[in-house]
């Protein structure tokens, strides 16, 4: 199992010039990868229902800083050798697909093929309205710009006028990505479920530690690849990341669960470590350990 950590580059108590030296510090401390979140702005007040709580609240202060997710990569990229580079997860459907690809593929470059990119469907209808995109219908947007971003990734998408995105003939996105940028597709719902089996090369999922339950992510699990094999895809091809919400400070209890998570089917964790005082490398060895003991 590979174990992979979310880059501290949102909040406060990690000031967002630090970013950079603390990519370092996880590649050192021996982490396979690294992760970033996405909120390009936020609400005073958030009204829509946060679909990762049982009672639909998000909590996080709204005025959290946020280094933007594929500007902290490129950060993170330019001084890292090793690691892989990801997102978990971008919100794809209230960003213009084309620059997107532009600056994954640019990201993906820069790194020597370390990036893979993690998309879901959003769930906070104040941001889209704040970035002029529209809440309603992001679905159906969301996977014709995952067949849009795979065009743009070979440098010369195919001209294309559809009700969500029209693209001229002849239209060139270069520099192109340096390896097959691996597209995973997250959410939960029976749709977000559907959309990684017939989409995705993998699937994103997400649990906070808490309520973590590894019997419901094997059922997702088995659901995706089922799914996979109807649509006359190689079920055993698509990758399961696990996006593990906490605060800081629960390793002890994720090295608890991975046997379990692996029996469940999932290939990668994304912890959290404690981005000021923790040792991250006792975080990562402890984790290591026990996947290796599963």
């Amino acid at each position: 199992m590979r174990i992979g950590v979310k880059l501290p580059h949102t909040g406060t108590a990690v000031p967002a010039a630090s970013v950079a030296e603390r990519a370092r510090e996880l590649e050192r401390a021996g982490f396979d990868s690294l992760w970033v979140s996405d909120h390009v702005v936020q609400p005073e007040v958030i009204e829509s229902r946060y679909p990762f709580a049982a009672d639909g609240r998000a909590t996080w202060p709204t005025d959290t800083p946020y280094v933007e997710a594929l500007v902290a990569l490129a950060a993170a990229a330019a001084v890292t050798e090793r690691v892989r580079l990801g997102t978990a997860a971008l919100v794809l459907p209230q960003r213009n697909p084309v620059l997107l690809a532009k600056q994954v593929a640019s990201v993906d470059a820069l790194s020597g093929g370390r990036v893979a990119l993690g998309v879901g469907a959003g769930w906070m209808r104040e941001e889209f309205a704040a970035l002029g995109m529209p809440f309603d219908g992001r679905a159906a947007r969301m996977e014709e710009w995952i067949t849009l971003l795979r065009e743009c990734w070979t440098g010369r998408p195919a001209g294309r006028s559809t009700p969500h995105y029209d693209l001229p003939p002849g239209t060139i996105v270069l520099p192109t990505p340096a390896h097959a940028v691996p597209l995973y597709v997250g959410g939960h719902s029976p749709a977000a479920l559907r959309r990684a089996a017939r989409l995705g090369d993998g699937w994103l999922a997400q649990q906070a530690v808490p309520e973590l339950d590894p019997d419901r992510l094997a059922s997702e699990i088995a659901t995706i690849r089922t799914t996979a094999a109807g649509a006359g895809r190689d079920p055993s091809s698509l990758y399961v990341a696990l996006r593990l919400v906490a605060s800081t400070g629960r390793s002890a209890e994720v090295a608890r669960r991975i046997a379990d998570l692996g029996r469940a089917g999932v290939d990668e964790i994304i912890v959290d470590v404690d981005p000021v005082d923790g040792d991250a490398r006792a975080d990562h060895d402890l984790l290591r350990d026990a996947a290796g003991a599963r």
